[in-house]
């Protein structure tokens, strides 16, 4: 069974407040209507609608780097990328999702600097490991066997 990918997009980044409550739609939202829309056009998604979810995600807790998104997958690296304008341009786009496309790819999720197409070259706020697998008698004995 093939492992789930998941882009997480904040959706309270760049937000306006007044009186503690957001006003309008933030730039979180924006962006993540703009990539979920984009998500199944072949010219510039190619092929990620097949491969990733898109979720949005009340906060990732990166404001001063906003607008903010999350590549994960279970036992892979998980990215987080900030500094992304809340409208990107078609090139742009079309360099999300060739970034997920080959964090899909990677075994372990892997996206060196020089791979990484603009425009998350720049903005990487974190890459945090793979949670390990739980111990289990079951586990190990898979384990072995390979």
């Amino acid at each position: 069974m093939e492992a789930k990918h998941i882009m997480f997009v904040c959706t309270t980044c760049a937000s306006k407040w007044e009186n503690g409550k957001p006003v309008g739609i933030s730039g979180g939202e924006k962006l993540f209507q703009q990539l979920k829309e984009n998500s199944s056009n072949n010219e510039l998604a190619q092929d990620f609608a097949s491969g990733f979810d898109i979720e949005p995600v009340s906060c990732m807790s990166a404001c001063s780097q906003s607008c903010v998104i999350s590549l994960a997958s279970q036992s892979k690296y998980t990215y987080l990328f900030g500094g992304l304008s809340a409208e990107l341009s078609e090139e742009e786009i079309a360099g999300v999702f060739e970034c997920a496309n080959k964090y899909s790819a990677h075994p372990q999720g892997l996206l060196p600097w020089s791979e990484r197409p603009e425009p998350l070259k720049k903005g990487v706020l974190a890459r945090i490991p793979a949670m390990p697998l739980p111990f289990s008698s079951k586990n190990l004995e898979a384990q072995l066997q390979t």
